[in-house]
């Protein structure tokens, strides 16, 4: 996730288009909004648009907008998504499930900067950033026809893969933590973080589901938590009875060299909860469930460690 940041810093202040691939519910929009709110664009319009979601017969008219009686019921000129995002970004989520009919109306958008609304004769000029999404190959819908080579083209001067939740490995905790200071201030409630066991659990589970399932997760725990730490109880059923296979807790999407020791999740959990409390260790210590002299002894083993790290060799 760190080099996903560095990639957002870095994109985000240019204009090009940029094309996110991921699974299913791997926060492809999050990724989308983090570029916009980091560009220059930040404070003009973020329009998201799903393609999948809106009926083929209505979506050219949300893109491009309608004059008076272009069709029936149209008893007003409206203007389009695309008009409404001039200025700032526009995403198109599962982009590889618009028409092949519209794509070569939306490349011409994107290449002359104007959009025709639906019954109208005038061209209305847009300035937008574009974003896509997709889960789909597209390379392998091109070849079969079903998505346009040129609007590819268009769309991927950068791409972008999202990997999977379970592939992230412990970059699964900043997520979320993201997810758990959010709900928790919606809900008025004071929780720090986690419990070791309630660790444990988020880590070892798969995620089907990817970000969207963890968000499902955390927001329901904080809902039922009643502590200053979420607990394992607090977790779902799926997640507090999930139990990997033997072979399988290596994950095959990441190598297992690239794994924590338990000694590193013990060493950067207990430092999180330090600098979640302030470096108030009375309280860091009744958080992780450990007495005051245990976490001093390991707390001097870190420094040490840390020191030894930064001597240079004789």
């Amino acid at each position: 996730m760190r080099r996903l940041c560095d990639l957002i810093r870095r994109i985000a202040p240019s204009s090009t288009s940029v094309l996110l691939i991921g699974e299913t519910g791997t926060g492809k929009e999050l990724v989308a909004r983090a570029i916009h709110e980091n560009s220059p664009r930040r404070d003009r319009p973020f329009v998201a648009i799903n393609c999948a979601a809106i009926p083929e017969a209505l979506l050219e008219s949300d893109l491009f907008g309608h004059a008076r009686g272009s069709f029936t019921g149209a008893s007003h000129p409206r203007r389009g998504l695309l008009q409404a995002a001039s200025g700032g970004t526009v995403f198109f989520d599962e982009i590889g499930d618009m028409p092949l009919g519209l794509q070569a109306k939306v490349l011409r958008a994107f290449q002359e900067r104007k959009v025709r609304p639906v019954g109208s004769d005038e061209e209305v000029p847009i300035d937008v950033r574009v974003l896509s999404a997709t889960h789909r190959d597209l390379d392998r819908e091109t070849a079969a026809g079903r998505f346009r080579e040129d609007l590819l083209y268009r769309l991927n001067v950068i791409r972008l893969d999202i990997p999977p939740l379970a592939a992230r490995g412990d970059d699964i905790l900043l997520v979320a933590r993201h997810y758990l200071e959010r709900f928790a201030r919606e809900n008025g409630k004071a929780i720090l973080g986690f419990s070791p066991g309630a660790i444990q659990k988020l880590l070892a589970y798969r995620w089907p589901g990817n970000i969207r399932e963890l968000s499902n997760c955390i927001e329901r725990a904080v809902a039922l938590s009643t502590r200053e730490v979420l607990l394992e109880e607090d977790l779902p059923d799926a997640v507090r009875s999930y139990r990997p296979a033997p072979e399988k807790l290596a994950s095959e999407h990441a190598p297992a060299e690239a794994l924590l020791t338990l000694a590193e999740l013990e060493r950067r959990y207990i430092l999180q909860v330090l600098e979640v409390t302030g470096g108030n260790k009375a309280r860091a210590a009744r958080i992780l469930g450990l007495d005051r002299k245990t976490l001093y002894r390991k707390l001097n083993t870190y420094r040490a460690q840390d020191a030894a790290a930064k001597a240079p060799d004789e």
